[in-house]
């Protein structure tokens, strides 16, 4: 498991590097993009596809390349695999099959965002891409007033809706920080009030255009009993599949995923 750099292509670690030459295969989210990097550092080993559509497919051949002997190393686009990314499926196969796991750390957006925001908590919790229609999203964001930091990822071509959802869901008070094209030559970390947000965007087009890592305050300190497993369950089924909004719920709650996901079993039938 190797993070690659989230843009600036000289946040490669000198072991990554060496680890990606030494591979016999190197499993990438897109191979058009991996070939970049791998040029950059004059790697010309084997890059085969592994992403979202053919991520079971493609790890029954990495599994039996790597029984063979093999060393197969794996990417995504950018930052840490298997986190927002294709890989998870992969990894479990792996360990399934009693085959030794090795994360190689680095970059992730999610930890670049968050120390850059400012805001102070023992905790955070990364709840990636929303769901891209408007009525899921909106139920989503009612499950993630929390009282720390939550950090979503966002599309270009969506960050406007789903700013205009995080005002009306947790009001115009509440501060966001924005972190546009982290790592990159137009790098841009804002932190304003969620009410200011609008106007950000529009004082300069070119803000509405690269990847988005937003970060939403804390909220209100509230007892542990206060969050509520089964309501917080409940709203994200009526946007999300159970297995996702087990894991979701877990997250928020920290009730068991097993737990939750067989009752959110229960409610589905």
């Amino acid at each position: 498991m190797v993070a690659t750099p989230i843009g600036n292509l000289a946040d490669s670690s000198p072991r990554s590097i060496e680890t990606l030459r030494a591979a016999d295969l190197i499993a990438c989210e897109d191979t058009r993009t991996t070939r970049t990097l791998l040029a950059h550092h004059g790697i010309s080993a084997r890059t085969v596809a592994l992403h979202e559509h053919n991520e079971r497919s493609a790890s029954k051949s990495l599994i039996a390349a790597l029984r063979e002997g093999k060393n197969v190393a794996l990417v995504s686009d950018a930052g840490t695999p298997a986190l927002a990314d294709p890989g998870a499926h992969l990894v479990a196969q792996a360990h399934a099959a009693g085959i030794r796991v090795s994360p190689l750390p680095g970059a992730s957006a999610a930890a670049a965002a968050i120390s850059a925001s400012g805001f102070v908590a023992s905790r955070f919790l990364f709840a990636g891409f929303l769901p891209a229609k408007p009525a899921e999203r909106r139920k989503a964001l009612e499950a993630l007033d929390l009282p720390w930091p939550v950090v979503l990822y966002e599309a270009p071509h969506r960050v406007r809706e789903t700013l205009a959802d995080l005002l009306e869901r947790f009001g115009a008070r509440r501060e966001l920080v924005i972190a546009r094209e982290l790592s990159k030559k137009f790098e841009e970390v804002a932190r304003l009030p969620l009410g200011e947000v609008a106007a950000w965007l529009d004082a300069r087009r070119e803000r509405e255009q690269g990847e988005f890592v937003l970060v939403l305050a804390p909220g209100e300190e509230r007892p542990a009993q206060a969050v509520d497993a089964e309501r917080v369950l409940d709203v994200l089924l009526e946007a999300l599949s159970p297995s996702e909004a087990a894991k979701l719920a877990a997250r928020i709650t920290g009730r068991p995923k097993s737990e939750l996901y067989r009752r959110a079993i229960e409610r589905a039938k």
